[in-house]
C-alpha cells in the first residue's frame, strides 16, 4: 500500500547487493528510502520485471529532484487526455453522475459535423462502450435546456485535428487535441487549473500540451460561448475565472519563432475579446452601476454535479414542509412543480460560489451572485491590458475581428485598436479604486453591488491586483506591509483569515477555501505579483515556505501530492478536513500523476526560490531553520533597522 511516517516498526530492510549476487546485505533504512524502494517494485511490477537492481542513490535520492523528475516524466504524461477512439469510454466515465444507469455520451456543437460523424462511427464499431452521440441545439442554450439534461450528463466535445494516415489513398483520422486534467476524479478539461498547471508545463518545456488547452479554450469559446468550467453537458452555462490572455501569451512567448505562432495568438486574442464582451461585460455578470463584473451564471434547480447528498442538509426542511422524500423534493423543485424563492436566492449563489472557483467558502456563501470580487476584476484589468499590448505591439495596432468572433454590437470587420482597451483598462482599474480599495486597512475587499457596500472578509485574492498590475507602487505596499501578515503562515498563504471566517463547528463546518487551508493558485499567482512590483525576498520566502511543505509531505507520505494543504499543520499538512475530500492521496504503492496545479507550483517554485533554497529544501530544512542557518535573519533585522 504505502510507507509514511504512521508507520511503526525498525524501519529497516537488508537486501542483498548485485555486486556479492546477493551474499551481502545493505540495509535500507527509514521512511524514505523504504518508501522510494515500495515506488520502485511497484513501477517494476507494472512492467513486468521479476527482480530490479537499483542504485542507493535511487532510493536516497535528494527529494526535489525526485519529485521534480517525476512531475516531468510521469505526472504530466498520467493527466493528459485526448477524446478520441482510443480512451473514450474512459474520459467519458463520470463520478459526479448520480443517474441510476451511467452511460459514455458526448454532445456536440452543431457547427462541427465532422466531428459528429466520427464519434457515430466509433458507436457503431464498439458497441460494448454504449456511446450516445447526441447533437446540441443550434440556437442558444437556455438553462431549461440544461436542466433537461440532468437525466443524462455528457462530456462536451472539444478540439479534434486531422491527420493522414495513408498518403496514397489520402485517407484521414481524427485526433482529440490534448489537454491535461487536475487529477483525482477530476477527469475533464477545467477552466482555470488548465492556466495553472500550464505554468507547470512551460517550465519543463512542454509548450504542446499547454498550447493545446489553449487550442481547446478557444474551441469552447467559439462553440459554448464561454471557456466552461468543465467540458460536461452540466456546465454549460457556466464559466471560471478567465485566464486566457495571460496563458496564450506565455505560450507564444516560448513558440514565437515557430510557424504558425502569429495566428495561434491571434486566435487566441480573438476569442477572449468575444468571451470578454458575451460573458464578462454582459449582464446578469456586469453590475450597470459600478460597471465591475460578478460570476453569476444562469441556471435552473440543484447543481447535478455535487455528490446526491450535499444539499441534504438544506433540502430536507422543504422536503417535510411538502410531505414529499428528499428525492421527490428535488425533482419536483427541478421541474418548478414546488416553488420556493428562498432555494432560488440559494442556488443563484451557489451557482456563483461554483464558477468563482472557490467552493465552498464563507466569503461567498450566499452572497456570491451580487460580489464584485477584487479576483474577478483583476483579471478582466489584466485581459484588457494583455488585449492593448497585444494590439499594439503585435498586430500593428489592428486587429480586424472576423464574424465568428464578434461580440455584443460588433460587426464583422470591424477593426479593433489598443487605444479602446486602454480606455477600458483606466476605467476598471479607477472603479476598483473607489470600490474596491479600503485605504484604512491597506487592502482590496470585494463589494456587494446589491447592499451597496463593501465586505470585509480578508481574502488572499487581495494579492491578484499586484499579479495583474492595477495596483499602484504605494498600494502594493499597503499589501505587503499591512495584509501580507494577516496571510502568512507555516506552509505559506492561507486562503482567508481565521477571523474573517469566523468559528466552525458541527453546524458550521469547515469550507475548504477558507483558513487554515491554502491553495496553489493563490500561492503562484502572490509570487508573481511580488516580484512584478520588485519584493522579491517576500516571493522567495513564500515560495520556499509552500514547496517546504509539499516536499515534506512528499518525503512522509510515500509521495503523496494533494489538490489542497493544510498550511497550518507541520506534521500532516495533507490531512484536510473539509465538506470535499482532497484529491491525489488515494494511491497505491506510487503516486502515478499527483495533482495538476500543485504539481506547476512545485516546478514553478523552484523557479523563484534561490540556490542556497533549493538546497535546503533537499534536506527538508524549515524555513526559520534555514534562516538561522543562513545568518539571513540578522541582515533582515538590520536592514530594517
Amino acid at each position: 500500500m504505502q510507507i509514511t511516517i504512521e508507520d511503526y516498526g525498525p524501519k529497516v530492510l537488508p537486501v542483498g547487493t548485485a555486486g556479492s549476487n546477493g551474499f551481502n546485505r545493505f540495509d535500507i533504512r527509514g521512511t524514505y528510502m523504504l518508501s522510494n524502494l515500495l515506488q520502485e517494485l511497484t513501477l517494476a511490477k507494472d512492467f513486468g520485471r521479476k527482480h530490479i537492481v537499483l542504485d542507493e542513490a535511487r532510493l536516497n535520492e535528494n527529494p526535489v529532484n525526485r519529485l521534480s523528475r517525476l512531475i516531468k516524466n510521469s505526472f504530466w504524461d498520467g493527466l493528459t487526455r485526448c477524446i478520441d477512439n482510443h480512451a473514450i469510454e474512459v474520459i467519458a466515465r463520470d463520478p459526479k453522475d448520480w443517474t441510476d444507469d451511467p452511460q459514455c455520451r458526448i454532445y456536440i456543437p452543431r457547427g462541427t459535423p465532422e466531428q459528429h460523424d466520427y464519434y457515430v462511427k466509433i458507436a457503431s464499431e464498439r458497441p460494448e462502450i454504449r456511446l450516445d452521440v447526441q447533437w446540441l441545439p443550434s440556437g442558444d442554450i437556455t438553462p431549461e435546456y440544461v436542466k433537461s439534461l440532468n437525466s443524462k450528463p455528457g462530456l462536451l466535445a472539444l478540439a479534434m485535428e486531422k491527420q493522414v494516415v495513408d498518403s496514397v489513398t489520402g485517407l484521414t483520422e481524427f485526433k482529440g487535441v490534448p489537454f491535461v486534467v487536475p487529477g483525482g476524479r477530476f477527469n475533464e478539461l477545467y477552466g482555470w487549473d488548465s492556466y495553472m498547471t500550464s505554468l507547470g508545463l512551460l517550465v519543463n518545456d512542454r509548450v504542446d500540451l499547454a498550447k493545446s488547452m489553449v487550442i481547446n479554450f478557444c474551441f469552447c469559446i467559439q462553440h459554448y460561448g464561454k471557456i466552461l468550467n468543465a467540458n460536461r453537458s452540466y456546465y454549460l452555462l457556466r464559466s471560471q475565472p478567465p485566464f486566457l490572455t495571460d496563458m496564450a501569451l506565455r505560450v507564444y512567448e516560448k513558440m514565437r519563432h515557430e510557424s504558425g505562432a502569429l495566428e495561434f495568438l491571434r486566435t487566441a486574442i480573438l476569442a477572449a475579446i468575444k468571451e470578454y464582451h458575451n460573458v464578462w461585460m454582459a449582464e446578469p455578470r456586469l453590475d450597470p452601476e459600478t460597471g465591475l463584473s460578478r460570476y453569476r451564471p444562469d441556471g435552473l434547480g440543484v447543481p447535478p454535479e455535487t455528490e446526491a447528498s450535499h444539499f441534504k442538509h438544506l433540502l430536507e426542511p422543504f422536503a417535510e414542509k411538502h410531505g414529499m422524500t428528499f428525492e421527490q423534493l428535488v425533482e419536483a423543485y427541478n421541474d418548478g412543480f414546488v416553488s420556493e424563492p428562498e432555494l432560488d436566492e440559494y442556488f443563484l449563489h451557489d451557482r456563483a460560489v461554483r464558477e468563482s472557483g472557490h467552493d465552498t467558502s464563507y466569503r461567498l456563501e450566499r452572497i456570491c451572485a451580487s460580489l464584485a470580487t477584487i479576483d474577478l476584476n483583476s483579471l478582466l484589468y489584466k485581459y484588457e491590458t494583455d488585449i492593448a499590448r497585444t494590439i499594439r505591439t503585435v498586430f500593428g495596432d489592428k486587429l480586424v475581428i472576423p464574424a465568428e468572433y464578434c461580440a455584443g454590437s460588433m460587426n464583422a470587420g470591424q477593426v479593433e485598436s489598443s487605444a479602446s482597451w486602454d480606455r477600458r483598462a483606466r476605467k476598471r482599474k479607477a472603479m476598483i479604486n473607489r470600490y474596491l480599495w479600503n485605504e484604512e486597512k491597506g487592502m482590496y475587499f470585494d463589494y456587494d453591488t446589491a447592499r451597496k457596500e463593501q465586505i470585509t472578509y480578508e481574502t488572499a485574492t487581495c494579492f491578484w491586483a499586484m499579479w495583474a498590475g492595477v495596483a499602484s507602487p504605494r498600494q502594493a505596499s499597503c499589501l505587503v506591509d499591512c495584509a501580507l501578515p494577516k496571510f502568512e503562515v507555516l506552509g505559506g498563504l492561507v486562503s482567508g483569515t481565521e477571523e474573517s471566517r469566523g468559528v466552525v463547528g458541527i453546524d458550521r463546518p469547515n469550507r475548504q477555501w477558507d483558513f487554515p487551508y491554502g491553495w496553489a493558485p493563490q500561492q503562484m499567482l502572490a509570487w508573481t505579483g511580488f516580484i512584478r512590483y520588485g519584493y522579491q525576498e517576500e516571493a522567495e520566502r513564500l515560495a520556499y515556505k509552500w514547496l517546504h511543505m509539499i516536499t515534506k509531505a512528499f518525503v512522509d507520505f510515500n509521495g503523496v501530492v494533494v489538490e489542497k494543504y493544510d498550511v497550518t499543520r507541520p506534521i500532516d499538512p495533507h490531512k484536510v478536513d473539509a465538506e470535499y475530500g482532497n484529491q491525489g492521496g488515494d494511491f497505491k504503492g506510487v503516486a502515478r500523476e499527483g495533482f495538476g496545479w500543485v504539481n506547476a507550483s512545485y516546478v514553478y517554485g523552484l523557479q523563484i526560490v534561490n540556490a542556497h533554497m533549493r538546497r535546503a529544501l533537499g534536506a527538508c530544512t524549515p524555513y526559520d531553520t534555514f534562516i538561522k542557518a543562513t545568518g539571513a535573519d540578522e541582515f533582515l533585522r538590520n536592514s530594517a533597522i
